[in-house]
């Protein structure tokens, strides 16, 4: 492939939009819907760059005789083809490597984190889901497991008032119905993949804290209160919480000055506009990369084809 040739690389930089447009998206749409637009897109678009990365690899690679040899490929013919080039497949190939090991890692990671949250949480001795520890350390988190815990200490109850209390409980428990932790672990992984949507991590972790807020807001029918919850909380909390919680992203307050804010307006409109246009616009970026990604795929596979049937030269598609 032609090194000065875009096309290639358009997969592998289209999450850039997505990155750029993580934190704006996340303030604006609703929580559940940011969540979930942010989540898909950033997976669909790791995935598809690093599925280009094996595609101009494999482009490169089969120029090297070895390589050739295994599938009898005319080495003439494949060379005089300017659809392949060693540099970007030695290029693509250590990128690939990388994005597999990281990939990989972040995955035992994950797993490793949620089968400990799990154990965690049935090793808890919980009331209708609700496990409350002896400790004055603030602590409050949700506990994801089969079932799930709604983990708080009896420093953080003391923090709060009655209808606090309820607010933040019912934050917590919002994290688990909405199954959060797997959003975030997603995006986690889509990161892993990609490193340019870094920002999206950080957006998600923002949308799924606001979603369980707008639901506490709703269970307790007082924003003011849900508000004073989250800062009294955020405030009050002063240790690290368990391991798996954290490396789960479930435990962390998120941005509060942003989130209180957040609660002090009235509830988020639904903005179907807003949230039509995101949704097109993603569409749009991940079908820009998905169709590139496949035409250069597709002509990597005629000129094997070609070079399979041939010792001469093939035409560049």
């Amino acid at each position: 492939m032609d090194l000065i040739d875009p096309n290639p690389y358009v997969p592998i930089v289209m999450p850039v939009i997505v990155a750029v447009a993580a934190r704006p998206l996340a303030e604006r749409l609703p929580p559940r819907a940011a969540t979930w637009l942010l989540t898909l897109s950033s997976l669909a678009l790791s995935a598809i760059s690093a599925a280009m990365l094996g595609v101009l690899a494999l482009g490169g690679a089969i120029r090297i005789p070895q390589v050739a040899a295994l599938d009898h490929l005319s080495l003439p013919a494949i060379r005089h083809s300017e659809d392949t080039s060693l540099p970007v497949a030695g290029v693509a190939g250590f990128a690939l490597l990388a994005v597999t090991c990281s990939v990989l890692y972040m995955l035992y990671r994950q797993v490793r984190a949620l089968r400990a949250a799990a154990r965690a949480a049935r090793e808890l001795p919980a009331q209708d889901g609700l496990a409350i520890i002896d400790d004055d350390a603030p602590e409050a988190f949700a506990l994801p497991g089969h079932p799930g815990r709604v983990v708080v200490s009896t420093g953080m109850l003391d923090a709060l008032t009655a209808a606090e209390r309820e607010a933040l409980l019912a934050h917590e428990r919002a994290h688990l119905q909405g199954r959060h932790h797997l959003f975030r672990s997603a995006v986690a992984l889509a990161v892993a993949a990609n490193p340019v949507l870094r920002p999206v991590r950080s957006a998600v972790a923002y949308s799924t804290e606001r979603w369980a807020d707008e639901r506490a807001a709703l269970a307790v029918a007082d924003r003011t209160v849900a508000a004073r919850a989250v800062g009294k909380a955020a405030l009050a909390a002063r240790h690290r919480p368990p391991a798996p919680a954290a490396a789960l992203g479930v435990a962390g307050p998120g941005p509060v000055p942003r989130r209180v804010a957040a609660l002090l307006e009235p509830r988020p409109r639904r903005r179907h506009r807003l949230g039509l246009l995101a949704a097109g616009v993603a569409i749009a970026v991940v079908g820009a990369s998905v169709t590139t990604m496949r035409e250069e795929a597709s002509d990597l596979d005629q000129l094997v084809d070609c070079a399979q049937s041939q010792h001469g030269w093939c035409a560049s598609p």
